[in-house]
């Protein structure tokens, strides 16, 4: 398990500015924060050093560039392999990471393996997905869609 980092007042208003805007300079940052550039540069940096920060990204509409359907997907697994065989939960997981139309798959309690959110273009797009690839491995067993029909909230930045 991760050590948990303790963050302290400055800390959480670095990151949630970088949040707001992941484009501002260290200078633009300093204002926000009421601290010096170079200030603000070595807690960010301790910030990434420690795995706080992973990662600076632009964040894409997806219906923008040809992705207007989004889905999540509630996978079931087979519980056993065949002999000599890995896993089905380390096949999944190894193949899920190669489907560019799976942006997020996350573990599940409950009924269900597996919880995945997809984008594609179209119903079609979607249809050759479900059938070539995600049915289409040994390992799954079952899935359940449903369809997203308008984004009430959508956002990246965590509560600091």
């Amino acid at each position: 398990m991760k050590t948990l980092i303790e963050l302290d007042a400055i800390d959480r208003r670095i990151l949630r500015a970088m949040q707001a805007d992941g484009r501002q300079t260290y200078d633009q940052l300093a204002d926000a924060v009421g601290l010096s550039a170079s200030a603000v540069l070595r807690r960010a940096r301790r910030l990434e050093d420690a795995g706080v920060i992973t990662g600076v990204v632009a964040l894409l509409a997806p219906e923008r560039i040809g992705l207007g359907l989004t889905a999540y997907l509630n996978v079931r697994l087979e519980k056993r392999s065949g002999v000599g065989m890995r896993s089905p939960m380390e096949a999944f997981r190894g193949a899920v990471q190669s489907w560019p139309e799976v942006i997020e798959c996350s573990a599940l309690t409950g009924d269900m393996d597996y919880l995945l959110r997809v984008v594609v273009a179209d119903m079609a797009h979607y249809s050759r997905f479900i059938t070539d690839t995600l049915l289409a491995h040994p390992s799954v067993q079952d899935c359940k869609t449903s369809f997203v029909l308008e984004r009430v909230k959508a956002t990246t930045a965590l509560p600091v």
